[in-house]
């Protein structure tokens, strides 16, 4: 039989996630994949995995799991208590689980998701190529409840060069969340006066937030321009407005499209920061370079990239 992973706590939220599913926005079939990736490849790598091996991501709360094998796991993203069978351990390093065991990782002390990777990584049927929960479409698998069982992939070779076991340096949780937006496609749809508001007023994150979207609370940004759009692509990062007129920014798990003016897009490498932040963080957005310093108006943007989302 093979190795098993037996989830004991599921949490808040505890998805099974990986890099994502790539080149199906076409069909309807949005990316998923671990929302805080730089995090996600970093427990990985410390698991002697790939960085696209599929773990765990927890949200608030963490998991605790049991093992039917013994397994290098490693415990990373928004610190927390690790334990071993009740017996503290240390988190954001690989440590040596038994089988048998139950790894729990406690309640986030700050920040937000946590990743669990294992020796082997997990291995439950891909949809579409990945192993990614989309909680938007339904998509892979369901998220976690007490009692499931994960196929565990077997344990990779000795690497060449152990992965290190000390302390490494984990991305941080950012006191005020600071996100660059290019303007567009439909930036025209509102006017001067909210896209000044947009690039200089506080706005806080909201607890509605969720892997979908990034919703926030503050000042809402006025319309120029009424009536509705046509449904058009959405990407990743793309900065909808809806009729309350606060930003919401598109995560891993949003729509591929949407009748909602886009006033901007968060360049990707910016975002995985929004999925560190708690409900009540500060947020700025800032105009991100262009010529002149004026900021990209990118009217072009979703319809070039569309099929890379």
């Amino acid at each position: 039989m093979s190795a098993r992973l037996e989830v004991v706590r599921a949490g808040a939220l505890t998805t099974v996630q990986d890099e994502g599913r790539f080149g199906h926005a076409h069909l309807g079939v949005g990316r998923a994949g671990a929302l805080d990736a730089p995090s996600a490849r970093l427990a990985n790598r410390l698991a002697g995995n790939p960085v696209a091996a599929a773990l765990l991501e927890t949200t608030a709360t963490g998991c605790a799991v049991r093992s039917s094998r013994a397994v290098r796991a490693v415990v990373g993203g928004a610190p927390c208590r690790v334990t071993v069978d009740g017996r503290p351990v240390a988190w954001g390093a690989a440590v040596h689980v038994p089988a048998g065991a139950v790894l729990d990782a406690g309640p986030a002390a700050y920040g937000l998701r946590g990743y669990l990777a294992f020796a082997g990584g997990l291995e439950p049927e891909p949809v579409l190529g990945s192993r990614s929960a989309d909680l938007l479409s339904g998509l892979g698998p369901a998220p976690l409840n007490d009692g499931d069982v994960l196929p565990l992939g077997p344990p990779p070779p000795p690497p060449a060069g152990e992965p290190s076991s000390g302390a490494v340096p984990w991305p941080g949780v950012p006191a005020e969340l600071v996100l660059p937006v290019l303007l567009g496609p439909r930036h025209t749809w509102f006017t001067s006066e909210a896209l000044h508001t947009l690039t200089t007023a506080a706005y806080r994150v909201s607890p509605q937030s969720n892997r979908i979207g990034l919703r926030t609370e503050g000042p809402a940004l006025a319309r120029a321009r009424q009536g509705e759009l046509p449904s058009e692509g959405m990407v990743l990062g793309a900065v909808q407005v809806p009729p309350d007129g606060r930003p919401v920014v598109f995560l891993n798990d949003h729509p591929t499209t949407g009748g909602y003016p886009v006033v901007g897009v968060v360049p990707e490498p910016a975002l995985a920061a929004a999925a560190r932040v708690v409900a009540g963080t500060p947020v700025r957005f800032v105009l991100g370079p262009g010529p002149g310093g004026a900021g990209f108006r990118c009217a072009g943007l979703l319809s070039s990239i569309a099929g890379r989302a």
